[in-house]
C-alpha cells in the first residue's frame, strides 16, 4: 500500500508540474507526429504486490488510441496476516489456503487531453477497458498443513473464469518518437461466473480488484 500510496503522488505531481504549461501564450507550433504504433511491457504495482504484463496501442486519431494489455498479479485479501517464523526465517500466511493470481486481458481506449494546451513532454490521457480474466488459484497449504513450495503449486493449478474491466488516468513522456514512456492509475473489478475461490480457509471470493499503478516501457513504430 504504502508503494502504490508513492507512486500515486508522484504521477499527480508531475502532471501538475508540466500543467503549469497551461495558458501561456506562444507562438504556435505544429505538434510532433507520434507514430501510430506502440508495443512494450508493464511493471504492474498493486495491492496484492508486484506483477509483469504487455500492451499494444494503435492511434485511431489524434485524441483516441486503442489499447490492449494482459498482465498477472497476485490477489490477496485484505484481511490476510502474515507472520515470520522465528526459527526458520520464513514467512507464512496465516489461514491462507490458495494464492490467487488475477490474469486480464483488457480491450480498451484512451482519450488524449489537453492537446493543444499542454507541453508534448507530458500527454495525459483518460481511459476505460473490459474484458476476460482469469483467477488463478494455486495451493498454499497441503493436505497436512504444511506449506507448498511457491513454483511447486503450479503443478497443481485451478482456472476460474470471470469477466473484469477498469477505469484510469495517466500520462505518457519525452518526445521521443521511438520510445514510449508512460504511467497510469487504474481500478480493477474483476467478478467470477461460479461461486468463488477460497484465499482464506471458509473465505470464498468472487470478486476481485483494487488500484493498480503501472509503468510502461515500450516501442512506438
Amino acid at each position: 500500500m504504502k508503494t502504490l500510496s508513492l507512486l500515486t503522488i508522484l504521477l499527480i505531481t508531475t502532471i501538475n508540474v508540466n500543467a503549469q504549461g497551461i495558458g501561456k501564450i506562444a507562438p504556435a507550433k505544429p505538434l510532433i507526429q507520434f507514430p501510430s504504433n506502440s508495443i512494450g511491457v508493464d511493471l504492474v504495482f498493486t495491492e496484492g504486490g508486484v506483477g509483469f504484463g504487455s500492451f499494444y496501442r494503435r492511434s485511431i486519431s489524434q485524441d483516441i488510441t486503442f489499447v490492449t494489455t494482459f498482465s498477472i498479479s497476485e490477489a490477496k485479501e485484505p484481511s490476510e496476516f502474515t507472520r515470520i517464523d522465528p526459527y526458520t526465517l520464513q514467512t507464512f500466511t496465516v489461514g491462507k489456503k490458495n494464492r490467487i493470481f488475477l490474469i486480464p486481458l483488457t480491450f480498451g481506449l484512451q482519450h488524449r487531453l489537453f492537446k493543444n494546451t499542454l507541453y508534448e513532454t507530458l500527454r495525459p490521457f483518460l481511459e476505460a477497458g473490459i474484458g476476460p480474466s482469469i483467477v488463478l488459484s494455486t495451493p498454499y497449504v497441503d493436505n497436512q498443513g504444511s506449506q507448498v513450495e511457491f513454483f511447486k503449486s503450479f503443478g497443481k493449478a485451478h482456472a476460474n473464469y470471470a469477466l473484469g474491466g477498469y477505469i484510469g488516468f495517466g500520462a505518457n513522456f519525452g518526445i521521443d518518437t521511438s520510445r514510449l514512456i508512460g504511467l497510469n492509475i487504474r481500478y480493477y473489478y474483476v467478478q467470477l461466473f461460479n461461486d468463488g475461490v477460497e484465499s482464506l480457509f471458509g473465505t470464498s471470493v468472487k470478486n476481485f480488484g483494487g488500484i493498480y499503478i503501472t509503468l510502461s516501457l515500450g516501442k512506438m513504430f
